[in-house]
């Protein structure tokens, strides 16, 4: 979900865009386009790291503290603009998803020194 996101992102900024509510754009460093472009290079780089088992803790929680955020993010103009709360409702269960493959990732595996 977060290679197809960010390449989505690459392809078509501008419909990730409607994401950006009013009070948050002047907030944003720069515009609400590019910052769904940066958003799209992080999340094609750490989706290949995760599609390809590299780097796996790391990507993992960078993908799962995002995600996070994002959900904390959604609630807000959610519970204050009444937007977005399907959208709310997917990312925090790709948010548990993330979680559970970080402590994968930090979980020791058995099979390792038996010889």
């Amino acid at each position: 979900m977060v290679l197809t996101a960010g390449v989505h992102k690459l392809l078509d900024p501008g419909a990730w865009t409607v994401y950006v509510v009013d009070w948050l754009a002047p907030l944003l460093v720069v515009s609400p386009t590019d910052f769904m472009l940066i958003n799209g290079y992080l999340e094609v780089a750490f989706g290949v790291a995760l599609l390809f088992d590299r780097y796996t803790e790391f990507a993992s929680f960078v993908a799962a503290a995002s995600l996070s955020a994002t959900c904390v993010y959604l609630a807000i103009v959610w519970a204050t603009v009444g937007a977005f709360g399907d959208v709310l409702a997917r990312d925090l269960g790709l948010a548990g998803l993330a979680w559970a493959v970080v402590r994968e990732s930090l979980t020791p595996d058995a099979s390792e020194g038996t010889g």
